[in-house]
């Protein structure tokens, strides 16, 4: 019984040593009095505290954010998170660009296979569109010239009229396309060589 009692005043003088010890709230209530406690009232969590040890000193400073200001602190975070990933993202793309040519002449001959390929594909779409309006002209004609002498035009020649219409409209959207991958590619290219330059001052 003695050991017993012996551990629970062991164990009461260890509380009562963590009590004394136990830091303090200091926080102002909606009457503009300051209050000390040991713990901050619920309804007083989302106000600004201090906390003090037990000599009285101030160690942390709890300030709670108003939610304009926790916007803001939140889309700075999340610019700075982005800042970082484009920071990476460039590091990764100098390395890449330093150890895939050797010389600035090399990144303008890359440049000139890759746009003579692609004018070849320009070129390729503008004979067909020639082809196809020369095909749609003549039907057209052919269509008009049936109707002045009042005769009957055949249904499918009405019909390949449309499909020459159809093919001509998406051979040149495809034109249009092609067209700005090659603008992309000529000015990816030529953003790579100045970078290139920037980086190995060749």
């Amino acid at each position: 019984m003695n050991r017993f009692r012996g551990y629970a005043i062991l164990i009461a003088g260890l509380a009562g040593s963590l009590q004394t010890f136990a830091d303090t709230y200091k926080w102002v209530d909606d009457h503009g009095v300051t209050h000390y406690s040991e713990t901050l009232p619920p309804e007083y969590a989302n106000r600004n505290r201090q906390i003090l040890n037990k000599s009285g000193v101030v160690i942390k400073t709890q300030d709670v954010l108003t939610p304009e200001e926790r916007k803001a602190r939140d889309e700075q975070a999340e610019k700075t998170r982005a800042d970082a990933a484009a920071a990476r993202d460039q590091r990764r793309y100098d390395k890449s660009l330093v150890e895939s040519y050797s010389s600035v002449d090399e990144i303008e001959l890359a440049k000139t296979r890759s746009l003579q390929q692609m004018d070849a594909g320009i070129t390729s779409i503008n004979s067909q569109i020639e082809m196809v309006t020369n095909h749609l002209n003549a039907l057209q004609k052919e269509v008009a010239e049936r109707q002045g002498a009042n005769k009957k035009v055949p249904k499918f020649m009405l019909s390949e009229i449309k499909e020459s219409q159809d093919r001509l409209k998406g051979l040149q959207q495809d034109l249009v396309r092609s067209k700005e991958k090659r603008a992309a590619v000529q000015g990816r290219f030529d953003a790579e060589k100045a970078r290139y330059k920037e980086l190995t001052g060749k």
